[in-house]
């Protein structure tokens, strides 16, 4: 059961949904994967955090390091409750004076009120900035479109430029297709937007929700809060956590994971064929040979370009060595496992 992304007193708050998309047409998905494609990304948004005690604050807060959080640097995050458990997965950068967060929809109100309410003292100051940028997210062959937006591309996976239309991230590759994050000002995206659509196709958001399962990155969302270890959804391999800062709710437990015995949890990617309305985050998965108990549950889901839908799943690691994976229970649909982008460390 999901816990309310609530602190204990306070008032659960009203439930938001992300955006229901419909299933990407073919050409979409070809769009990326052939030539290059930018899309909108409605499914997120953004906290700003200001302030001379703002990195401080945040860095006693989230799983990795924002008080040497540089201009050119972005760097994946968690905000954890104190058991440990992810409530939010976020990508932070400084944009000016501000510490900007870009954090699943539809957590996103109740992250920056739980965040809030520890601030105490400090001298920081969180606002929703949701309604005054814009995020759109690229992939494929775009970096000569985006050379007409700003005056440097970045190289490295999570370095960051800014110029008068916001701040450009790359975010990790997705089927062998370069990645960015764009966020900015509304006005400034907009006004370059007909030049982008120029040289590049316009596509669905959900695409780029598949393409963030190709690379293996999770999103938490409101249907999976307080589900999740960081080291669950392989967040230490991601460079999500930072085992050497202060401590931040929930460090000792995300410590203890690490350093005490083998990780026996971890995500892995899939695809669930057929029907796909009960494909959702949350659902639980159970293996052929111990059908009474639940083996895993789906992190995000995605429509796939042949069909069915793609998955990043948290599960045992000791399910994956034999018999089958289903989902809802050990006689639904079977899942087929697919190589992750990356490597898991070897002692596990």
């Amino acid at each position: 059961m999901n816990v309310p992304l609530a602190a204990p007193g306070t008032a659960v708050p009203a439930s938001v949904s992300l955006p229901a998309f419909p299933r990407p047409a073919r050409d979409e998905f070809d769009a990326v994967l052939s030539r290059g494609a930018f899309m909108p990304l409605p499914q997120f948004g953004v906290i700003d955090t200001k302030g001379d005690d703002a990195a401080s604050f945040l860095h006693s807060q989230l799983t990795n390091d924002t008080q040497h959080l540089d201009a050119a640097t972005a760097r994946l995050a968690g905000y954890c409750s104190a058991k440990g458990r992810l409530l939010a997965s976020l990508l932070m950068w400084c944009s000016g004076e501000t510490i900007r967060m870009l954090v699943s929809k539809d957590v996103q109100a109740a992250v920056q009120k739980r965040l809030s309410m520890f601030v105490l003292r400090a001298k920081a100051k969180l606002s929703d900035a949701t309604d005054e940028t814009l995020a759109i997210g690229l992939a494929g062959d775009v970096r000569a479109a985006l050379s007409g937006v700003f005056d440097a591309i970045p190289d490295g996976v999570h370095v960051k430029v800014d110029g008068p239309a916001g701040s450009l991230v790359r975010v990790p590759d997705a089927a062998g297709r370069l990645r960015y994050v764009w966020v900015g000002p509304i006005a400034e995206v907009e006004a370059r937007l007909p030049a982008l659509e120029a040289k590049l196709a316009r596509v669905s958001p959900a695409v780029w929700d598949w393409l963030d399962i190709r690379a293996g990155e999770p999103r938490i969302t409101q249907r999976v809060t307080e589900q999740f270890v960081p080291q669950m959804v392989n967040f230490d391999v991601l460079g999500g956590v930072n085992f050497r800062k202060g401590c931040y709710p929930g460090q000792e437990v995300v410590a203890r994971s690490q350093y005490r015995g083998t990780i026996k949890r971890r995500m892995a990617l899939a695809n669930v064929a057929g029907e796909t309305e009960n494909v959702v985050p949350g659902a639980e998965l159970f293996h052929s040979d111990d059908p009474g108990q639940p083996c895993g549950m789906l992190v995000n889901t995605a429509a796939a370009p042949d069909g069915g839908v793609d998955a990043l799943v948290e599960i045992k690691l000791a399910a994956l060595e034999n018999g089958t994976v289903h989902l809802g229970s050990a006689d639904g649909p079977a899942l087929a496992f697919l190589p992750l982008p990356y490597a898991l460390p070897a002692e596990i």
